[in-house]
């Protein structure tokens, strides 16, 4: 009996082709892709969208193109108030937040198996670049890069349990984009040369701003450019419109060139200074997953504090309290709370966390 797996299909090149590799590997191939928010006005959670424009109405047209079922599940709800409301409060609060981290966490995996266990399909899979092992020697589950360093995406991913990834296949991890458009146009799938998404998905014209204004019904307010001393040396537009590292777009000329070092949202404040001044050697992460614990002492281990930073190497110390501190030997330049640093043993993923400061 063929085995049966749920592919999570968003409608474009990657999660599509996952689905054909997987039909080709002789597994019973069911599609399903999660609506949710209304791509019209995305401040409303429902609707049919995800991460790719025509999502689920591209999704469907692959999955007759190669004669698998498909079906389309709203997770508009959790989607609102896991992603959504989280992405408005962390701006709101001084923190620059990863809906996709956040979307991977409590909505995008959780439905997925959610949908699996509902039809009895014991195997789940994602159009992601990343690859997955079980270890002997352990007894877990390991996550690791994808084989095309460019589409990595195990940055995003390191919140995956073992239960998750007991179930999860990562069909496109060994592949380069290139290889996956020339498949879809030899299996003539209508997506073969659609764009890759960009930006936050719900948010397409990149204007977070007014898109928190509108969804809270606020406006943002003035506040007071600090520099280092707490001497007041200008006026912003409201702290939301800054993050961490930023140097363009704020809006004065300072005689040289002034980072964001940090953001009071309580005080909206804004504290500026020089670039120097935004490097760290020492990172505190909360929320802490750990994929592989017992890597945690490999003399190889290093870290990331954004998904297009380069790995740094790095000593992981994790607290009873789930927190980490991450103390890298090179400083990092603007580790920004609310982003993810992830910990690898090479391509091993360890873990990760969400940061919370710096020093």
């Amino acid at each position: 009996m063929k085995k049966k797996v749920a592919v999570a299909m968003s409608g474009g090149v990657d999660s599509s082709v996952a689905a054909l590799l997987l039909k080709e590997q002789g597994y019973d191939v069911s599609g399903v892709t999660f609506t949710m928010f209304d791509p019209d006005d995305p401040t409303k959670p429902y609707g049919e969208s995800s991460c790719l424009s025509g999502g689920a109405v591209d999704a469907a047209a692959c999955a007759e193109a190669m004669g698998i079922p498909h079906a389309t599940e709203n997770a508009s709800r959790d989607f609102k108030s896991c992603v959504i409301d989280y992405f408005a409060d962390a701006y709101l609060s001084g923190r620059t937040p990863n809906p996709c981290v956040q979307c991977n966490r409590t909505v995008k995996f959780p439905e997925l198996i959610a949908f699996a266990d509902r039809e009895e399909i014991p195997l789940v899979a994602t159009g992601h670049y990343v690859r997955s092992r079980y270890e002997e020697e352990t007894g877990r589950y390991l996550l690791l890069r994808g084989r095309d360093s460019k589409k990595d995406q195990s940055y995003v991913l390191w919140s995956l349990t073992q239960d998750m990834l007991a179930r999860l296949i990562f069909p496109v991890g060994d592949q380069t984009k290139e290889t996956l458009r020339r498949m879809a146009e030899e299996a003539g799938l209508p997506v073969a040369q659609k764009a890759d998404s960009q930006d936050i998905c719900f948010i397409p014209d990149g204007d977070y701003v007014s898109y928190i204004e509108r969804l809270r019904g606020i406006r943002a307010k003035e506040g007071d450019y600090l520099s280092e001393d707490g001497t007041v040396i200008g006026r912003h537009k409201g702290q939301i419109h800054y993050t961490v590292g930023q140097r363009k777009g704020l809006g004065m000329s300072f005689g040289r060139h002034m980072f964001v070092l940090s953001k009071d949202a309580a005080a909206n404040t804004v504290t500026l200074g020089e670039e120097s001044a935004l490097f760290a050697h020492t990172v505190y992460a909360e929320e802490v997953n750990l994929i592989a614990p017992t890597r945690l002492s490999s003399e190889n281990l290093t870290a990331k504090v954004r998904y297009s930073a380069k790995d740094a190497p790095a000593r992981v110390t994790v607290m009873d309290d789930g927190t980490a501190v991450v103390e890298f030997s090179e400083a990092q330049r603007a580790p920004t709370p609310g982003q993810s640093v992830v910990f690898y043993d090479g391509d091993v993923v360890v873990g990760g966390g969400i940061i919370r400061a710096s020093k």
